[in-house]
């Protein structure tokens, strides 16, 4: 705007209400993977200094509580290898807005439905589907009877039940969450959290039918990532990847020595040494020294 004597005044900034993401909170990823909500607080900025642990590759933190201990994505990556579906909804949801890819929600009731049964023979459990879905979404399982194998590794029956009663508890749970009437039920969420496909029931011989419909909203959803990574892009975040291969879609939030700062989309801050970083990527920020006549 023009101020008195045609000189230009600088328009003061208004906080954005979603903090440095821009990512409104029911948009970034959930809590702990046993179902419990993560305490309120917002999208709150770290401290300007962080410990930075040489052993890292990328370290993370909860962007809910950024003073919570820093777990090693070198850790998190040697893990034990789940199977084809996941059974953390958090884990699922985090690998879908990394990878840039759907997450499908299976309820099912592995123990007393018949039709959960049969879906899981005639498409789920086939290679053909398998294939299609390593490929193009994440998958997560949520089965109305607890996992024998998981219960079969503890070590008391008091510790057995009460893992017995968790699970039940976390299946309940997001049943309400996503309004789930029956089953069984599928969900189909594209990465920005919202549902593109909802399917309940299931008739013998209409696999190819429903793959159909979960090709379709597979489609729409990877429309829709388009978009939305284009629009963030357009805010300052890119891909980076380590010198193993690993990417994360990231804004570069700070640099200092050598040490840069990112956040994610759902606000998972991260940080990382330039000697772990790609080739491409030393390049692109040996550009922006340049640009910045940063030495």
């Amino acid at each position: 705007t023009l101020g008195t004597g045609g000189k230009k005044e600088k328009k003061e900034e208004t906080p954005h209400p979603f903090g440095a993401t821009g990512i409104p909170p029911e948009m970034r990823r959930r809590g702990e993977s046993d179902g419990k909500p993560v305490a309120p607080g917002g999208n709150q900025p770290g401290k300007p200094v962080m410990p930075f642990i040489s052993d890292d590759d990328l370290v993370f933190t909860d962007p809910d509580a950024p003073d919570a201990t820093i777990p090693e994505l070198s850790t998190l990556l040697a893990a034990p290898k789940r199977g084809p579906w996941e059974s953390s909804e958090t884990i699922a949801r985090q690998r879908s807005g990394r990878e840039g890819k759907p997450l499908l929600i299976w309820f099912t009731d592995s123990q007393r439905s018949p039709m959960c049964k049969a879906l899981s023979e005639e498409l789920f459990s086939t290679h053909e589907f398998g294939d299609w879905a390593g490929d193009k979404i994440v998958r997560l399982k949520i089965d109305a009877k607890p996992d024998d194998e998981l219960l079969a590794k503890t070590a008391t029956i008091d510790e057995k039940e009460a893992l017995r009663l968790n699970m039940l508890g976390y299946s309940a749970k997001l049943k309400k969450r996503y309004k789930v009437m029956g089953y069984p039920s599928l969900i189909m969420i594209n990465t920005s959290g919202e549902v593109v496909g909802r399917y309940r029931g299931y008739k013998r011989g209409d696999a190819q039918f429903l793959w159909g419909q979960l090709k379709h909203a597979e489609a729409v959803a990877a429309e829709s990532y388009k978009g939305w990574r284009k629009g963030l892009e357009q805010k300052g975040y890119r891909e980076w990847q380590d010198r193993k291969g690993r990417k994360i879609f990231a804004k570069l939030t700070s640099y200092s020595d050598g040490t840069l700062t990112f956040i994610e989309p759902d606000g998972t801050r991260s940080k990382t040494n330039e000697s772990k970083l790609s080739s491409q990527d030393l390049a692109w920020i040996d550009e922006q020294k340049k640009i910045r006549n940063i030495q």
